[in-house]
């Protein structure tokens, strides 16, 4: 032990030590300049605002900026395609050279959406679906029609469409609407030989209303009811009703025959 105090007292420990914390300095302070000098350390460069320039434009700038950049797309209504609508980072960061910039830009391509049924909608709830769906509306028309503000027809080009028909997202489509005035009268529906569901299905598609039910003979079969008689009835010197009349029917269980029973 003695022998140990005595060697760390002599000049040759004192040289080595030293040696040693001057190697361990000397390499720490090469790593921390190279280190700094790799990573550019407090440089950076700003990335320049690109949010509604045009994406030729943006990227030609960011090349000459020394920035990579990648695209992704995306459909947005009232947006100019080509148009950049977000970035990653934000302008103005300070980045290093080489970074990768991120660019949403809008699509030319509309994607194609199907048509949505507000057939017998009322206008604004129309105008709600169809914004939703992202389709605008044109032209509005109005018919004659008892209810007022109604959708009766949608048209696209000029040509009636329905629910469904696959349409470029951002469309425009015209509507036919009701004028809530309608006419006073209506044709008289012919029921005769018209099995009782269809007949009823027929009035209240009229604008009418299902008056008296009155049962001929023995009924067997509810399936099988034809109506035999109505009133009132669609003649020579009557044609019309008023809107809402009460449609009286004879029904009777039987086939059915080409001409009405009395």
């Amino acid at each position: 032990m003695s022998k140990f105090w005595t060697y760390l007292k002599t000049k040759s420990f004192r040289n080595n030590f030293l040696a040693a914390i001057g190697t361990v300095v000397f390499v720490l302070l090469v790593a921390y300049f190279s280190l700094g000098y790799y990573t550019r350390h407090g440089e950076g460069v700003p990335v320049p605002q690109l949010k509604g320039m045009n994406i030729d434009r943006a990227a030609a700038l960011l090349e000459q900026q020394g920035f990579k950049y990648q695209v992704d797309s995306v459909y947005v209504l009232d947006h100019d395609p080509g148009t950049v609508i977000e970035q990653d980072p934000d302008a103005g960061t300070n980045v290093k050279e080489n970074r990768t910039i991120y660019l949403t830009v809008v699509t030319k391509l509309a994607p194609n959406i199907a048509l949505p049924d507000v057939e017998q909608s009322t206008f604004r709830e129309a105008e709600a679906t169809l914004s939703n769906f992202g389709i605008k509306i044109g032209d509005t028309t109005y018919r004659s029609d008892i209810a007022r503000d109604r959708v009766l027809e949608i048209r696209f080009g000029g040509q009636v469409i329905k629910p469904g028909t696959k349409l470029p997202k951002g469309s425009k489509v015209d509507l036919v609407l009701g004028d809530g005035g309608g006419a006073s009268e209506v044709d008289i529906p012919e029921l005769i030989n018209l099995d009782l569901d269809a007949a009823k299905f027929a009035i209240k598609g009229a604008g009418l209303t299902i008056g008296t039910i009155m049962y001929s003979g023995a009924i067997t079969d509810s399936t099988n009811v034809i109506v035999t008689a109505q009133s009132p009835m669609k003649t020579d010197s009557l044609s019309k009703t008023s809107i809402g009349t009460r449609i009286n029917l004879t029904v009777s269980q039987g086939k059915k025959t080409d001409e009405p029973q009395q």
